[in-house]
């Protein structure tokens, strides 16, 4: 990781907003957007191995979980066309692009289609059932998309839901995570050396 600190400042503080407003939605998506937008418009933190696209389809990568799960931080990696089913997420959810362009595309808990929007390198989009929940996103760019993901549990672990684009029914899934290991934030030793 090039720039430890920053991704490491990133967590004390989203760990303090969760402290003070983890049951104010509407104060976590605003100030965690804030959050969100300082990270991703710098470049210089993710570690490499935690960007690596995959041919056989998006990858999402776990980079941190708070010890009680109130909130979790996931790399996701798109190569160009990728794309995620209709799916919903049940928590509160922050997606910060970093590179690349991708779309998002809204839909009904009924999975009818709503709109669409890009979001472009430092935006920032809001999820969460109180003010819709059900999306698609892909990579709509040319080279690899990577966006950063904050949500309001371990979500990989959440049940959630795809959803049949003809019928609009709804299946449950857990998603897991790409990766077996995350990033180590604390070893400071690299930054203590004379």
């Amino acid at each position: 990781m090039k720039n430890t600190a920053r991704f490491r400042s990133f967590i004390q503080a989203m760990t303090q907003l969760v402290e003070r407003h983890g049951a104010d939605e509407p104060r976590m998506l605003d100030e965690g957007e804030r959050l969100l937008r300082e990270l991703v418009t710098h470049d210089d933190w993710l570690p490499e191995e935690f960007a690596v696209p995959s041919p056989e389809g998006y990858r999402q990568y776990l980079l941190h979980c708070d010890p009680l799960e109130r909130f979790s931080v996931v790399s996701f990696v798109w190569m160009p066309g990728q794309k995620t089913p209709i799916h919903d997420h049940t928590v509160w959810g922050l997606v910060g692009v970093m590179r690349g362009e991708e779309l998002c595309e809204e839909y009904s808990p009924q999975a009818r289609p709503l709109g669409r929007h890009p979001v472009r390198p430092g935006d920032v989009d809001r999820v969460s059932p109180r003010i819709g929940d059900v999306h698609v996103v892909s990579n709509a760019g040319t080279q690899t998309a990577v966006s950063i993901h904050v949500y309001g549990a371990n979500i990989g672990a959440v049940r959630r839901h795809v959803f049949d684009p003809q019928s609009g029914a709804a299946r449950e899934f857990v998603s897991g995570y790409t990766n077996a290991t995350t990033p180590n934030l604390w070893d400071r030793s690299r930054e203590s050396r004379p």
